[in-house]
């Protein structure tokens, strides 16, 4: 059952020994039954430089429901992940929430794995904006990854799987430093881890009643590959709009794609080229009026000159010299007029 923060809190914090002015000593949940043992399971490989490993725990609703460990980006650089854990005040089980913090803070001694051997972690550590991790007790692929070490003198060989602080589970006391990084700066969970223990939550193969304390790797792996497909798709989707908002970018400033530009462009070129011919013709037909105009002026003077008193050889002469003149001139643009012609008929 749920309670609220009364009395089983305050008693929570003197038992464990945290100050009263930690705002991270949260107790949300407390009950009768204490959580089933830290299940083992394999890590996944780190994903990308800088992702730091936050350990799988039990949650709880209406019964204990296992919450599979996953990398996650840190809020800030140079903030660890202090993971969450469960303590008995002598009648009741409670759970502090986990934090992001500069150092690791006290999470009950509780072994949890890869680097979380109960105290502090030694799964990686910061140098600068560098996050290094340490290939003795953490799962990274080295050709990917560069930035590694090695130090197996922390691997934690107890054997131990207790899921809470208390008896008969771990019996760890928060030291001085832990005390301190309890005061320090906090941030909560990420969205990203939230969102895994919901997921966590609705799944029936990972709660306890269903699973007896043992979640099924493959449990685990399909939590994870909907976890992948939905951040896939939302990235997708993401990715979608923004090329949709290029798009419409382009378009404005391109008007139109490369198909419709290049027909635009076939089209001006033909219009162009209609025009051109239009003006050639009506150039062609001015210039055939200009000279049949001519010709007939030519005739008319002809015709006059005739009748004036003219020596025969001058009066036969003029007009004859005249017409094959000006019919010199009329053959070639008779000739050019097909080839002027061609482009607009050709269509």
């Amino acid at each position: 059952m749920k309670m609220k923060f009364s009395t089983v809190a305050l008693a929570a914090l003197l038992f464990v020994g945290l100050p009263l002015t930690s705002s991270f000593a949260q107790i949300g949940i407390s009950i009768g039954i204490a959580p089933p043992p830290i299940p083992i399971y394999e890590q996944p490989y780190c994903p990308a430089e800088g992702y730091i490993w936050t350990p799988g725990y039990w949650g709880y609703d209406s019964d204990y429901y296992w919450v599979p460990g996953v990398w996650v980006p840190p809020p800030r650089v140079g903030f660890l992940w202090t993971p969450g854990y469960w303590g008995y005040n002598g009648s009741n089980y409670f759970f502090n929430d986990g934090y992001w913090g500069p150092t690791v803070g006290f999470y009950g001694g509780i072994n949890y794995g890869y680097g979380y051997g109960g105290q502090g972690y030694y799964g990686g550590e910061w140098v600068g904006n560098t996050f290094r991790y340490n290939t003795a007790v953490t799962r990274v692929n080295t050709s990917v990854i560069r930035n590694t070490y090695v130090n197996k003198q922390v691997i934690n060989k107890t054997g131990s799987r207790a899921s809470f602080n208390g008896p008969g589970g771990t019996t760890a006391k928060p030291t001085a430093q832990e005390q301190a990084a309890a005061k320090a700066e906090h941030i909560p969970a990420t969205s990203a881890q939230q969102t895994r223990v919901e997921a966590a939550k609705k799944d029936p193969a990972l709660h306890a009643a269903n699973n007896h304390g043992k979640p099924k790797a493959e449990a685990i792996k399909a939590l994870d590959r909907n976890n992948e497909a939905q951040a896939g798709a939302g990235k997708a989707k993401g990715k979608t709009g923004q090329e949709a908002a290029n798009g419409n970018s382009a378009f404005g400033h391109k008007q139109g794609d490369a198909t419709t530009r290049t027909k635009g462009s076939q089209n001006n070129a033909f219009g162009k080229a209609q025009s051109a011919e239009a003006h050639a013709s009506h150039t062609a037909k001015a210039h055939r009026a200009n000279t049949a105009a001519t010709a007939h002026r030519a005739s008319q003077h002809a015709q006059v000159a005739s009748h004036r008193p003219q020596p025969a050889a001058v009066r036969q002469a003029g007009p004859a010299a005249s017409t094959h003149a000006k019919g010199q001139a009329t053959q070639p643009n008779k000739k050019k007029k097909p080839a002027n012609e061609e482009p607009g008929g050709g269509h």
